[in-house]
């Protein structure tokens, strides 16, 4: 259990996530989210030079990652400070939070900060030498398409993790729909008013349209907003027999985000109301049954809230990556949580996953969610590649 780590409150932001091979499809993800996070420093007055270390969380590799967080630091003003990169799938950015928290508990770092980015569009087409290989072929991977299509533990596909998952549990079709009709509900509530919600902590990304001409994209690209029943009705499932079609899954997506771990005294000065502290609590983990990633969430939210000595009675927000409809049904049934009381203003399974910004995103909106109901426990949670899971308990107001 953390005592130590903060977040300023509105120390953070979520570019717009852009709909695969969209808007940000051929801009560098590294480049991409530094220059973005030196706009927004500058934007909120932040002296990004009083940052003692960077964690760059990525999961699909870009050109230069070799120099990772390095390279990031620099672009965003602040060359000075060392790094490192994080990669856990869909769970880096929950454990670049995590790692920052621990680091300032113990003294080693003051200020933090976590920069999650990710281009899943135009994924790397990746080749080793293979001097052994008959004929001196190759060994070739396609980064994205070949992960999601197989891991290399099981040799099952994830949406086949999400299937048994819903067929151990007797999840039907009808259930599936009923909770993704529902998901989008709660993301055209963040559309209210003109954005209200998503302007709270949205920061719009500059992307070149040519040598000479930017643009600002400033709200998600690529959500079908006016999803209906009838229309998830008319969808095939994606394997005989499952529940999941293309409603009840995520889509691939293009983003960044960046995240400020301090103490509280600099929370409190960095902090836009110092009269909202945010306090990182716990932080838990797991790996589930093979083939089977959608259960995940579950024993890894269970670790965070019994090292923070909760329970959900004590749980205010809940926000968890939702790959697959199935993620959210288990989560509910283990949990024994109404499924529409969480992922309230949206998730990721309609504004879709570009790995390692999709739980910064969640975390951000768990934690204004929060302080909209007046404080208290937030838990941002979701499964990854292989299996796995992590989850962060925070504490607002």
């Amino acid at each position: 259990m953390f005592t130590k780590a903060y977040i300023p409150y509105r120390g953070y932001y979520s570019t717009p996530f852009c709909k695969w091979q969209g808007s940000l499809a051929n801009e560098n993800a590294i480049e991409l989210g530094a220059k973005t996070s030196k706009r927004w420093f500058e934007s909120k007055g932040i002296d990004q030079t009083e940052l003692d270390y960077l964690y760059l969380g990525i999961t699909v590799g870009q050109q230069r990652v070799f120099f990772g967080a390095t390279w990031a630091a620099f672009m965003m003003g602040a060359p000075d400070i060392p790094g490192m990169t994080i990669m856990q799938a869909c769970s880096t950015a929950t454990t670049s939070v995590f790692n920052a928290s621990m680091a300032v508990e113990i003294g080693n770092v003051n200020t933090a900060y976590c920069l999650m980015v990710d281009r899943c569009s135009n994924g790397p087409h990746t080749i080793w030498p293979n001097p052994l290989g008959p004929g001196g072929e190759v060994i070739s991977e396609n980064w994205n398409m070949d992960n999601m299509r197989s891991d290399p533990s099981t040799g099952f596909g994830m949406l086949v993790t999400a299937e048994n998952v819903a067929k151990e549990n007797g999840f039907t079709r009808q259930q599936a729909d009923e909770l993704v009709l529902i998901r989008y509900e709660q993301y055209n509530k963040a559309l209210a008013d003109d954005r209200a919600f998503q302007k709270r902590y949205m920061f719009p990304v500059e992307v070149k349209i040519s040598r000479k001409e930017t643009k600002l994209v400033e709200s998600d690209e690529g959500v079908f907003i006016n999803t209906k029943k009838e229309g998830l009705e008319r969808l095939r499932p994606q394997m005989e027999g499952g529940i999941h079609t293309f409603g009840a899954q995520t889509h691939p997506a293009d983003a960044n985000a960046g995240i400020i771990v301090t103490n509280k005294e600099r929370a409190e000065a960095m902090s836009a109301d110092p009269k909202i502290p945010i306090q990182v609590i716990s932080y838990g983990y797991a790996r589930a049954k093979k083939a089977f990633m959608p259960t995940a969430p579950v024993p890894a939210s269970r670790m965070a809230l019994e090292r923070a000595g909760l329970t959900m009675k004590d749980i205010v927000t809940v926000k968890t990556h939702n790959p697959f409809i199935a993620n959210d049904l288990y989560l509910a049934k283990e949990l024994k949580i109404d499924p529409a009381s969480f992922n309230n203003y949206g998730s990721s399974l309609v504004y879709g996953h570009p790995q390692a910004p999709t739980v910064a995103r969640l975390l951000i909106e768990a934690i204004e969610e929060t302080v909209i109901k007046g404080g208290g426990y937030a838990l941002a949670t979701g499964c990854a590649a292989g299996d796995t899971s992590a989850s962060l308990i925070v504490k607002v107001g």
